[in-house]
């Protein structure tokens, strides 16, 4: 083989090796999650799909998340706002409200009220039915969670977020794993340092431990 054609072919390999997404640089092959596990490094590492950049400790955790984790809204639901009238609560940070002729089930996105069977699980249902039931709201959906529940923001036709209002009212728990909305941080820290609702208890039991308690 000429000395070009072969320095050229060695040349072409090393590019190869070299170059970032291979699977020889990632220290092992992406498996159907886009994700490794490096046995350069250590870990479980995602470099494509849902958790692209993120890194796990195993892949167990990283299919903990998945399940948790909001799925996009499907085109066959509302991808932009819409108003309707409440018909139903379920609890306080889930309503139903009717769209295109049927009621839909809405989960309030970014918060997280007692379950039924905790301390303030049913003043945060009363209090939702006194602020919606009945009445007109605009919805801004999100996405889904695993239980199919459309997530979303709900607005009074004043203005007030029914999501902010319960944290305020010391009826809620900011969802800090599934929102980053600061106004709602600032909320509950506000609701918690005056002790309103379920704040008065000084070591209230968040609902998201109590269900997995309660599993």
């Amino acid at each position: 083989m000429p000395y070009r054609l072969r320095f050229s072919l060695l040349l072409t390999l090393l590019i190869a090796f070299l170059a970032p997404g291979t699977t020889a640089s990632h220290g092992g092959g992406l498996d159907a999650y886009g994700c490794h596990h490096d046995r350069k490094q250590g870990g479980y590492h995602c470099h494509r799909g849902q958790f692209v950049g993120q890194a796990f400790a195993a892949q167990a955790e990283m299919l903990a998340n998945r399940q948790e984790s909001y799925t996009a809204v499907p085109p066959t639901l509302p991808s932009i706002q819409f108003t309707g009238k409440v018909v139903g609560i379920t609890d306080g940070d889930t309503v139903s409200v009717m769209h295109n002729g049927r009621a839909g089930k809405f989960r309030l996105h970014g918060i997280d009220c007692p379950e039924r069977g905790q301390p303030f699980g049913t003043v945060a249902k009363q209090f939702t039915s006194a602020l919606v039931f009945g009445k007109e709201v605009t919805v801004r959906p999100h996405g889904h969670d695993k239980y199919g529940r459309t997530i979303g923001e709900v607005t009074l036709l004043d203005g007030r977020m029914l999501n902010q209002e319960l944290v305020k009212a010391g009826l809620a728990w900011w969802y800090r794993q599934y929102s980053k909305d600061e106004t709602v941080a600032q909320l509950e820290q506000d609701a918690r340092a005056a002790r309103r609702g379920l704040w008065i208890d000084p070591n209230p039991v968040p609902p998201w431990e109590w269900r997995r308690l309660k599993r």
